[in-house]
């Protein structure tokens, strides 16, 4: 019998995720190497983002009340986080990103390259 705390679920801990909704990325590895496409999730626990348009997957759907009609739906399935990178909206090029304590508005997220401010 397991100690309270001792379980595995336990022992996982939350990835920090580098981008966040709604973000550009460029995909770096895999079938869908160099797309660009926009966040649409973002999976902390698991470490995984959602790409538009990118890793999809088909999905045999029953029929039921909310969707009427079943059949095949392509949709996009979830990546790591560590095969995309931020694509900076100034310079339109991927990049790492920083962060720099401003007065007025806290910690911002800043492009390594032109060194805009990526937050908004």
């Amino acid at each position: 019998m397991e100690r309270a705390g001792n379980s595995k679920a336990d022992k996982k801990k939350v990835k920090k995720v580098h981008v966040r909704t709604g973000d550009v990325v460029l995909v770096l590895k895999g079938k869908d190497r160099g797309k660009r496409g926009k966040v649409l999730r973002v999976i902390p626990k698991e470490g995984r983002v959602v790409v538009e348009g990118v890793n999809i997957v088909k999905r045999h759907t029953k029929p039921s009340r909310k969707v009427m009609q079943g059949g095949i739906i392509e949709k996009e399935a979830p990546i790591a986080s560590s095969k995309v990178m931020l694509v900076c909206p100034r310079c339109q090029e991927p990049s790492r990103m920083g962060r720099r304590r401003l007065e007025n508005e806290g910690v911002v997220r800043v492009c390594k390259k032109c060194g805009e401010v990526i937050d908004k």
